[in-house]
């Protein structure tokens, strides 16, 4: 069975070299097929589901929680736990990501001015998707309501 630690050393480049490509390009078909349809996301969904089923199935189940910072930092001592939890990390950042990208594209944000919000929500997350809606609301196309998605 392979190790958090090498697992973690799968999950970090892929994750990697999905925000590669919303960076370097976006408009390149294997990025539109694999990134912006979300697939490249829903795959690190299904990982993160196979490592909380791992966990909870292999009894660990009660060890932490999520109803105080104690609970959750107990949670996280289990290296299972821990590396579930990075890849709900880069799922939900990247699926973010995608969805900045397919948003500014739609509202015609220039994609030099989406970058800087890309890499804040990389490495951010919340602040990167701060980050581009101020930038949507400067650059982007205001004949669209902000709802629009």
């Amino acid at each position: 069975m392979p190790t958090p630690d090498f697992l973690f050393s799968l999950a970090n480049p892929l994750a990697m070299l999905g925000w590669a490509l919303l960076v370097l390009a976006p408009r390149w078909r294997f990025t539109k097929r694999l990134v912006l349809s979300s697939a490249w996301s829903l795959g690190l969904a299904a990982a993160y589901a196979a490592l909380i089923t791992t966990y909870y199935l292999n009894g660990h189940g009660s060890e932490g929680g999520f109803g105080s910072l104690a609970q959750v930092a107990a949670l996280f001592r289990d290296p299972w736990a821990l590396l579930a939890g990075w890849v709900h990390y880069l799922c939900f950042d990247l699926f973010v990501g995608a969805w900045e990208v397919r948003d500014a594209q739609r509202r015609g944000v220039p994609h030099g001015w989406l970058v800087p919000a890309l890499a804040l929500t990389f490495l951010f997350g919340p602040v990167g998707l701060l980050v581009y809606f101020g930038v949507r609301r400067v650059f982007g196309d205001k004949s669209l309501p902000l709802e629009n998605q």
